[in-house]
C-alpha cells in the first residue's frame, strides 16, 4: 500500500518561507517522478515543480514559483521537499506531493500521476 504523506504546511506572512515534506512509503522510487501540485479554492490543481528520483535532479518548475521555491529529496529517508521563500499571497493554497510510478515524461499533469497525498494547507498573508 502506497502512502504519501505532506507536512509543513501553515501561516507565513509575505516573504517568509515555509518547507514542505512528502514522506512515501509502500513502494520502490527508483524509477519513480515525483512532483508537487496546488490547489487554491475555486481553481483547478496545478503543477509546481518535479524531480526525478533517482537521479536527484529537478526535472521542471512552474514560471510562477521559478526562483522561489527549491525541490529535492533524501533517498535515505524516502522524503521529498519543497522550500519556499519570497512567498506571496497568490502561493495560499493546498499543496499535494504526487507520485509517478514509472516515469512517463508527462510530468506537468495530474493524471500522469499513480499516487497522491492528503495535501497540506500553505496561507500567506499581506
Amino acid at each position: 500500500q502506497v502512502q504519501l504523506v505532506e507536512s509543513g504546511g501553515g501561516l507565513v506572512q509575505a516573504g517568509g518561507s515555509l518547507r514542505l515534506s512528502c514522506a512515501a512509503s509502500g513502494r520502490s522510487l527508483s524509477n519513480a517522478f515525483m512532483a508537487w501540485f496546488r490547489q487554491a479554492s475555486g481553481k483547478e490543481r496545478e503543477f509546481v515543480a518535479a524531480i526525478n528520483w533517482s537521479a536527484g535532479w529537478a526535472a521542471a518548475y512552474a514560471d510562477s514559483v521559478k526562483g522561489r521555491c527549491t525541490i529535492s529529496r533524501d533517498n535515505a529517508k524516502n522524503t521529498m521537499y519543497l522550500q519556499m521563500d519570497s512567498l506571496k499571497p497568490e502561493d495560499t493554497a493546498v499543496y499535494y506531493c504526487a507520485l509517478q510510478v514509472q516515469s512517463n515524461g508527462a510530468f506537468y499533469h495530474t493524471y500522469a500521476y499513480d499516487y497522491w497525498g492528503q495535501g497540506t494547507q500553505v496561507t500567506v498573508s499581506s
